[in-house]
């Protein structure tokens, strides 16, 4: 239960108006030794598909982040490590797109928010709470297979 914990967490940071590499930075963070308050701020330019560019998915950037934060290393010649943490991001992303298609923001939601246009039909469409909320559900409960295993 405690994946859905985690999923339910960072949804609803999602919903309370964070972006959604913050809500997963700021879910994971705290417990990887990244205050909350310092999670939403080194994540809140991966939003919207990095800097809402539309392009890869802010709830991959943020995974990544927390993996880092778990498996990163802090010497170049750990190779070991950073060999384990390339390896984990990529089967995240395998995880993540046998899910939900893409790991590109664009392609996921259909449209493509880093226009004006773009952000309008995803406003109108509701796709945050449609689609991006569980996005962050997904990336969470990724993340707690990936941590724990």
């Amino acid at each position: 239960m405690r994946d859905m914990s985690k999923a339910d967490k960072a949804a609803t940071t999602f919903t309370e108006g964070f972006n959604c590499a913050q809500s997963i930075v700021a879910t994971f963070g705290p417990d990887l030794g990244l205050d909350r308050t310092d999670a939403l701020r080194v994540a809140s330019g991966f939003g919207g598909g990095m800097g809402r560019m539309a392009q890869t998915c802010g709830v991959v950037t943020g995974a990544f982040m927390v993996l880092g934060l778990r498996f990163g290393h802090t010497s170049p010649d750990d190779t070991d490590a950073k060999a384990r943490t390339e390896e984990l991001c990529r089967e995240f992303v395998r995880r993540f797109r046998e899910r939900n298609g893409s790991f590109v923001c664009r392609d996921l939601l259909g449209c493509d928010i880093s226009t004006e246009e773009g952000r309008a039909e995803a406003k109108e469409l509701g796709l945050s709470e449609r689609k991006c909320r569980g996005f962050v559900r997904d990336s969470a409960e990724i993340l707690v297979e990936l941590l724990e295993g």
